[in-house]
């Protein structure tokens, strides 16, 4: 038998690749990525990071020591354009400084967004200023949220929160219950209303809120694909998820 040779032929260029560190508990996150950006050219890589339970700062904190990591182990050796951290209230409890130290430790080159983050550019690029804030977790986590958009200079009109300490609880919620629940919120003389959580499942019922309210709605996975495609070039219009993806 004759053994031949043959040079590989690579491809001149590729999609931009982007790397998302998703809780390992979190039912929605993927799914959220996938139905905003399918057909965009992009290359989305996923690698999941302990929750520990019960929802607190504390375990949050402790959950951010293995990001570096978790990080290494998508794509190994490969540059990434840009890089997710799919943790709202982790990115507040640990801070973004440092959860953006741990991800530049492992992909140098990777620009960085996480939901928090995600939410003020929103807010700022919408040019709002008062929002109504609705969060799944504990009073202690939910404050601690609230106070993070108030430290940012955003007046917060008014705040619901359901008090589940189990992260895997609130993707179980039912979307239609979750839109009577805002839709019935005192928003005062709120432009908009934000949804924590990446694991909330908000997305489908974003539009249709937007509509019944006359107000923006965001919500963590919302706000972290529109920044993930701010941060690769990829920001054009895209319709069904919300006014926020209107205003590229």
């Amino acid at each position: 038998m004759k053994s031949i040779k043959i040079e590989p032929q690579y491809k001149s260029s590729n999609n931009p690749k982007v790397g998302l560190i998703a809780l390992a508990t979190d039912f929605m996150i993927e799914k959220d990525f996938i139905n905003v950006t399918k057909d965009m050219g992009i290359d989305l890589f996923v690698n999941r990071i302990h929750c520990y339970s019960p929802l607190t700062s504390e375990n949050l904190i402790k959950m951010s020591n293995t990001i570096t990591e978790v990080l290494k182990d998508i794509l190994p050796d490969e540059k990434l354009d840009c890089v997710v951290y799919g943790c709202t209230s982790g990115t507040i409890a640990t801070g973004y400084d440092l959860v953006k130290k741990k991800i530049e430790l492992a992909k140098s080159e990777a620009k960085v967004t996480t939901p928090s983050t995600a939410a003020i550019n929103a807010l700022k690029k919408m040019n709002i200023s008062k929002v109504s804030i609705f969060t799944p977790y504990s009073k202690k986590l939910n404050d601690e949220v609230v106070n993070y958009f108030k430290k940012e200079n955003f007046t917060v009109t008014s705040n619901s929160y359901f008090d589940i300490l189990i992260d895997g609880d609130i993707a179980k919620i039912d979307p239609e219950y979750l839109y009577e629940v805002v839709l019935n919120m005192d928003l005062g003389d709120a432009e908009a209303v934000f949804l924590s959580c990446t694991n909330l499942p908000a997305l489908s019922i974003i539009e249709k809120l937007e509509k019944k309210l006359n107000r923006v709605v965001l919500t963590s996975n919302q706000v972290l694909i529109w920044d993930t495609l701010q941060n690769i070039g990829k920001n054009k219009t895209i319709r069904g998820f919300g006014k926020l993806f209107l205003n590229n």
